[in-house]
Order: C-alpha cells, then structure tokens, then sequence
C-alpha cells in the first residue's frame, strides 16, 4: 500500500512499507521508489505517496544489488508500483548454411531503460531459424541448401529485435555478405561463388563475420557484445570448412555455432537463448540459431 500523500508522515510508516532495520536512517532509501532521491539531500515530503516496488515473470535471480528477471520463452513482465529498470531484447539467430555454407547471422541486439509503473509488459522470445539441408547433388544444392531459415523477432518494452538472417550455401552464385541491421548486428563475412569449398562467418551484435579465409578455411562469425550481467550475446556462426580437420571457422562470442570441423560433419547449433547463428557446413546439414532472450534488471 502507498504511503500517504499528505500529513503528517514518519520513519515508522516508511519502514513498514519499505522495511530497514533499526536505528532507522533516511539514507536507507535512496532510489527506493520513483520520486525518492538517488544521493544528496532526502526528506520526509520525499515519500508522499510512494510504494515499493515489487515485480514477477521470468526467472528471477539477485547479483551485485540487482534483481535480474530473465525470459527464455514468451511471457508477462508484472510490476507492482514505479521503479527505473534496464533491460535487454535479443531475437533468434539465422540457421548455418549447408553445401559450403556460410554461418548464419545472430539475432538482432537492442538495449534500453525506462522507469516502468504498475502493469503487464508483454514479452516474446523469437526462436532460432533451422540450419539449411544437405543435397547430394547439384540441383539439390541450389534447391535445398538455400533453406536455412531466418530467426524470429524478439520485443518487449516498446523495443524489437530483429531474427538473424539464415545463411546462404556457396555452392550456388550466392556469395555476398548479408547485411546487418544499424543498431542491432553487423554484416556477414563474403564467401565463394560457384564450387569452392569454405564459407563465410555470420555477423555478430558488435563485429562483422570474418570472410572465408582460403578455399578451405571457412571464416569466423563475428562476436556478441557484452551485456552489463557480464554475459555475451548474438555471435555470429562460423563458415563450414573443407574436407580436413580443423578447417572451420569458429562460432563467434556469444553463443555462435561452429562451422563443420571435419568432411562429413554438420555445422554446430548455436547455444541456446544467446541469439547465436548456427555454423555452416560443407557437405552435411548446417547448424540451427540460438533462440532469443529477454532481460530486465533493477537496483534492489
């Protein structure tokens, strides 16, 4: 229940609101509601009117002074009073491209903060677009292989993220970089066109995917970026190698997959609710993108 919002008020009823232990100090509740002072001077008339703040969805977990609310799959963020929050929306990384594929790029990245008051925020998670599909032969090459599929868009707090961009085979005309989105990724690396064997990384939050780095050593995917829970988000996935060991390009920071590390192997899945691109393959499956994520903390 708010405090009054006019009388007389004292330490006793803010410390039923907002707890404290006892002697009782003003200073104990900087920041503890919107209106309420961060640092300097703080009185009484600081508190008409002013409640705690609570809040739900997603799981919740405590670090450093902070909660931290965390969604891995679509929910409802609950808040109960005003409090300022900080939060991060990453959407599902691109799908690894099969037949000398290309990684796949992450899922867009987006930061924001904004003081939330009582109500329901909706948030989505997008999923990870499937890696593309191997094809035994030409044609099948040029049909199946261009089917890695884009990741879906996550939003929440009047921000969306776009879904990474699934990576094209190189074993067709298609070699450009993909283009990544101002303020969200970056752009892919440039791989083969026609019958060379090594792909390109896939664009990552804060580098660009690395192009193919011979005709058998595929390119690494750009890395993530940092957020301030000192996780990395949105890598790139690696280029798909040749027909030896270790000739593909590596996953970028932040939960990009790997690309084939040896003939015959598919390209890595990214990890899971990072937004990673999935690693692309020479001559097998590529691997799928991470699915999105959605994050909110606040100072408790």
């Amino acid at each position: 229940m708010a405090l009054q919002s006019s009388g007389a008020i004292s330490l006793a009823n803010i410390q039923t609101e907002f707890g404290g232990s006892n002697p009782i100090s003003l200073s104990e509740y900087y920041d503890a509601a919107s209106g309420i002072p961060a640092s300097g001077a703080i009185s009484l008339d600081d508190f008409y009117g002013a409640s705690a703040f609570s809040a739900s969805g997603g799981t919740v977990t405590t670090s450093g002074g902070y909660t931290y609310h965390t969604f891995t799959s679509s929910g409802t963020f609950t808040a109960n009073g005003s409090k300022a929050v900080e939060y991060l929306v990453v959407a599902g990384g691109g799908g690894g491209g099969a037949g000398h594929g290309g990684g796949g790029g992450a899922g867009g990245y987006r930061t924001g903060s904004s003081t939330l008051t009582t109500g329901n925020y909706g948030i989505t998670i997008g999923g990870g677009g499937k890696g593309g599909t191997y094809g035994s032969t030409n044609t099948q090459f040029q049909v199946n292989s261009r089917n890695p599929a884009n990741g879906s868009n996550s939003s929440g707090f009047g921000l969306t993220s776009t879904g990474g961009g699934g990576a094209s085979p190189q074993f067709t005309s298609i070699g450009n970089a993909g283009s990544g989105i101002s303020g969200q990724g970056n752009n892919g690396g440039t791989g083969n066109q026609g019958s060379q064997w090594a792909g390109a990384g896939g664009g990552g939050a804060s580098a660009a995917g690395g192009n193919r780095r011979s005709n058998s050593l595929g390119g690494h995917g750009g890395s993530g970026s940092q957020w301030l829970n000192g996780t990395y988000y949105a890598g790139g996935g690696g280029g798909g190698g040749g027909e030896g060991s270790n000739q593909h390009g590596n996953g970028g920071t932040g939960g990009g997959g790997r690309g084939n590390n040896a003939y015959n192997q598919v390209g890595q899945n990214a990890t899971a609710n990072t937004g990673g691109g999935g690693g692309g393959s020479r001559n097998r499956n590529g691997g799928a993108g991470g699915s999105g994520i959605v994050i909110i903390r606040y100072q408790t």
